[in-house]
């Protein structure tokens, strides 16, 4: 197992899906990201943990190309992120959190314009976008605007549109929140199996029982830092992953002072 200061600063490994080396950005006095190493092995489903405001997001926006870091840099299979963007994002299928979709559009006016952006070919892109509404059980609402969607429904047209061109790692923020659970099951599957195929997915995720049972390989962060990273076995060191988080997050209230809670 690794932490965030233990990696060394040197060499991209090759193995790697996605390396970054010395992550860093401040929002005014805030450290939203303290210099982060990691690397994903190329294969791996790899979940990153960590509290609310651990810096989660703010690290995958910037090891995707969608903020600039204050410093360091990101690798999508050998490609520096920052030195060469556009090469690095055709790699790239990201479902980010908190990032507008061009809502009045229909969910298959969408997933066809990610498509099509990407320089698919229009046959290419009509079949694939069929396929993806079907599997994420999406047909009916296909004809309807994305602004008209529930969450859970924007959450899954998202996932359609980073997976359009088959790309060859996904970074997911949260895909699974709130979307209903056979949603979630067939989410599951599909990422299973596109990571059985050779493709790397990356998911951040509050739930721990999600990321044990799905994830080969994890990382937990929190202040901006990487705490612990390796093998979901290695991580959680003969203890559940949720204990182990708490372990080394902290911050687990006992209650007490709630006498007074009763019926």
């Amino acid at each position: 197992m690794m932490d965030g200061e233990s990696v060394a600063t040197g060499a991209v490994p090759a193995a790697s899906a996605l390396a970054v080396r010395g992550l860093a950005k401040h929002f005014g006095d805030k450290v939203a990201v303290n210099g982060i190493n990691l690397d994903v092995p190329a294969g791996s489903f790899y979940g990153l943990v960590g509290p609310n405001g651990a810096g989660k997001t703010t690290a995958l926006s910037m090891a995707t190309g969608l903020l600039r870091p204050d410093a360091g840099t990101a690798w999508v299979h050998g490609i520096d992120v920052w030195r060469d963007t556009l090469a690095a994002k055709r790699l790239l299928g990201v479902l980010a959190d908190g990032v507008r979709l061009f809502d009045r559009l229909t969910g298959r006016q969408l997933v066809t314009y990610s498509g099509r952006l990407r320089g698919m070919d229009e046959n290419t892109v009509a079949e694939r976008t069929e396929d993806l509404l079907r599997v994420l059980d999406l047909e009916e609402a296909g004809s309807k605007l994305v602004v008209d969607y529930s969450a859970g429904m924007t959450k899954k047209i998202a996932l359609a549109t980073a997976l359009i061109h088959s790309p060859r790692v996904l970074v997911l923020d949260e895909p699974f929140e709130a979307v209903d659970p056979v949603s979630a099951a067939n989410i599951r599957s599909i990422l299973s199996d596109y990571a059985g195929r050779g493709g790397t997915v990356i998911v951040s995720s509050h739930v721990m029982d999600l990321v044990q049972r799905m994830c080969s390989h994890v990382a937990v962060i929190a202040s901006g830092s990487v705490l612990a990273a390796g093998t979901v076995d290695e991580v959680r060191a003969g203890s559940s992953l949720e204990d182990r988080f708490v372990e080394l997050v902290g911050g687990r209230s006992t209650g007490e002072g709630l006498s007074w809670l009763r019926t």
